[in-house]
C-alpha cells in the first residue's frame, strides 16, 4: 500500500497481502481474490476498482471479476460513499468470519460433496446394470469397483453429515468463544 510510511504497518500488510493470497490459493480460489480480500479488509474506508489496480498492479477485469466472486461468496459487500455524485461503485470487507466460514460451506463445499456422492452413486448403478452381461473375470473387477466406490461414497456422505452438523448446531457466538480459548499464552 502506497499510503503506508511506517514500516512495521507496511511490513504487516504486505505479510497479509501474501499470507491470504497463499491461503486463497491452497483452497481453490484464486490467490488474486485473497489479496483483494486482503486489501479490503485492511482498509479503514470503502474502496473502488480503481483503488485495487493501483494497488495490486493488475487489469480492471481481473479486480472486477475476482470482487464479484468475493461478493458472490458474502465476503464483500458494495456500499455506497457520502458523495453521491461519484458513480463508481466502492467496497467493503465482511468481517463476521463466521459468516464467510458459512456461506463457503454451504454455498461450494456442500455443492462439491454432494456432486460428488450422486457421481459414485451413478457409477455403481452402472456396474450393476452391467454386471450380468459381463464375464467372470470382469463381474470379479466389477465387484472391486463397487466394494471401493461405496466405501468412498460412505466417507463423502460423512463428510456431508459433519458439514451440515456444524452449520446447524453451532451458533455463531459460540464458535467465536470456542476459537478465542483456544489462543495459546
Amino acid at each position: 500500500m502506497s499510503g503506508l510510511q511506517n514500516p512495521d504497518l507496511k511490513a504487516v500488510h504486505d505479510s497479509m497481502l501474501n499470507g491470504l493470497g497463499q491461503l486463497s490459493d491452497y483452497f481453490g480460489f484464486s490467490k488474486v481474490m485473497g489479496q483483494l480480500y486482503s486489501i479490503v479488509l485492511l482498509s479503514p474506508e470503502p474502496l473502488c476498482l480503481d483503488d485495487f489496480v493501483e494497488r495490486l498492479s493488475i487489469s480492471k477485469a481481473s479486480v472486477s471479476m475476482n470482487l464479484r466472486t468475493l461478493e458472490h461468496l458474502g465476503m464483500v459487500r458494495r456500499v455506497w460513499t457520502s458523495d453521491s455524485s461519484d458513480r463508481r461503485k466502492f467496497y467493503e470487507a465482511e468481517t463476521d468470519f463466521w459468516q464467510i466460514i458459512t456461506n463457503v460451506l454451504t454455498g461450494r463445499e456442500m455443492r462439491d460433496v454432494e456432486r460428488a456422492i450422486s457421481t459414485l452413486e451413478v457409477n455403481i448403478t452402472q456396474l450393476r446394470e452391467a454386471l450380468p452381461q459381463m464375464s467372470d473375470k470382469d463381474q470379479e473387477i466389477a465387484g472391486l469397483y463397487v466394494e471401493r466406490i461405496e466405501q468412498i461414497e460412505a466417507l463423502f456422505r460423512f463428510a456431508l453429515l459433519i458439514l451440515k452438523t456444524i452449520l446447524t448446531q453451532i451458533k455463531p457466538t459460540e464458535a467465536v468463544e470456542d476459537i478465542s480459548n483456544l489462543k495459546m499464552d
